[in-house]
């Protein structure tokens, strides 16, 4: 079970670069990020979700910024 949640997340960040829109791809980087971390905590792999933790913040602060400067409802 565990496998699969990985095997998922890794399809979300994959299929984060085909995303069309900037908006696209940060929501399935944060979405994938999460996945990853939950992954971490079941195997108690800490880099993982670090690096993962690292991932949420950079794509949730560069999509705050982004919603902000266009002033589009995000």
């Amino acid at each position: 079970m565990v496998d699969y949640l990985g095997w998922a997340a890794t399809a979300v960040f994959v299929s984060s670069y085909f995303c069309a829109s900037a908006h696209a791809l940060r929501r399935a980087q944060m979405i994938g990020a999460v996945m990853w971390m939950a992954y971490a905590v079941v195997m108690h792999a800490a880099p993982v979700f670090v690096a993962n933790l690292l991932v949420l913040v950079a794509a949730a602060w560069t999509a705050v910024r982004s919603c902000r400067s266009t002033g589009a409802r995000c």
